[in-house]
């Protein structure tokens, strides 16, 4: 069966992870009999460069036409000085709001592998850590009103029942499947936006008896991911608040280069992208860990076309690459061996 895949290699280091990502993707489509066919559309500053806009239309009507959309990253301070609606992530809002993905999976999982590389203490991570941030996507206050004044400016937080209700019951089922705990982050103290997002979610955990809910305070959720980690499962929050407890996740967990992403909708087309940014000062080095991007791959496999087994054999590939004691530099301790990012992608797809 042949499967399209709109393919945004962007900005800075994207274009280097995306294509170590490909590498696996191609193994697998070897040794399971797939045919992945690829789609480059261009998205971001290097959109920019060349048509003056951060998504041009034929990029969004050929992510909108495929399977799944595979990206890389996409900013860096060459675009910093344009207005705030021509910048280059623009283009990551623009196809979350067009594609409809209000969901955003950012699972954090230390291997024990990697163990040595997590800042925090062995007596905080024991064994290791494994957790999934759901972050609301398409609502609160990157979408809201914003302006400027002579003086001021401002930024609008602003959810509606219904985006809380559908983000709050994607994230229960997933707590279903996994251990059966949902933490929901807000500011119900401080924020109207955040009492109406307790309460909805409140309201749903009635749907979902056999999930365990607890709420937390943003600034407290903050400080147990540092203290005490392994107390959680499932944590689900608002954009804003996703957008940084999901970096302060992957952090504990030994590197950002590690941690994948999942974008999803209400159908089976989603976008997936590492978290981490474009890192243009190592742009061009072979560098870049590209890891997260291959296992953003691997959710892509899952998630969208379905190939469960084909996805849990990259993750296994992975695993492997690492405990043969491979490293890139964001990992690497004394004794380790280095690799560059097309390096890292040839062994994993290796010993896919």
């Amino acid at each position: 069966m042949t499967y399209h895949i709109a393919v945004i290699r962007g900005d800075g280091i994207g274009p280097e992870i995306i294509d170590a990502a490909l590498c696996v993707l191609n193994r697998v489509g070897t040794r399971f009999g797939h045919a992945f066919h690829y789609q480059f559309v261009e998205a971001g500053g290097c959109a920019i460069d060349r048509y003056g806009v951060p998504l041009p239309d034929e990029s969004l009507a050929a992510c909108k036409a495929s399977d799944a959309v595979l990206l890389g990253a996409v900013g860096g301070p060459k675009w910093d000085t344009l207005p705030d609606d021509m910048r280059p992530e623009k283009a990551l809002l623009g196809l979350r709001k067009e594609l409809g993905l209000f969901a955003n999976l950012r699972p954090a999982t230390l291997l024990p592998e990697l163990a040595d590389a997590s800042p925090l203490k062995d007596r905080v991570i024991g064994d290791g850590l494994d957790l999934l941030v759901v972050r609301e996507l398409t609502g609160g206050i990157y979408f809201g009103d914003h302006g400027t004044g002579e003086d001021y400016a401002f930024d609008t937080e602003t959810y509606h029942t219904y985006e809380v209700e559908r983000i709050a019951r994607c994230a229960f089922s997933l707590a279903r499947e996994r251990r059966g705990h949902l933490t929901s982050v807000d500011k119900a103290n401080v924020l109207t936006s955040s009492k109406l997002w307790r309460r909805v979610v409140t309201e749903v955990a009635a749907d979902f008896p056999d999930v365990r809910l607890d709420h937390l305070y943003v600034d407290n959720a903050a400080m147990q991911l540092a203290t005490h980690p392994r107390q959680f499962d499932v944590i689900l929050t608002s954009n804003l608040f996703g957008d940084i407890l999901s970096d302060l996740a992957a952090t504990i967990t030994g590197s950002i280069g590690m941690l994948p992403s999942a974008s999803l909708g209400e159908g089976t087309c989603g976008m997936y992208e590492p978290i981490h940014g474009s890192a243009p000062d190592i742009a061009g080095q072979n560098r870049a860990n590209p890891l997260a991007t291959i296992l953003s791959a691997a959710m892509l496999l899952r998630s969208s076309l379905g190939l469960s087994e084909e996805a849990g054999a990259v993750e296994r590939a992975v695993q492997a690459v690492l405990q043969k004691g491979y490293r890139t530099a964001d990992l690497a301790a004394a004794g380790d061996a280095v690799l560059g990012t097309r390096e890292m992608g040839e062994q994993v797809a290796a010993l896919l």
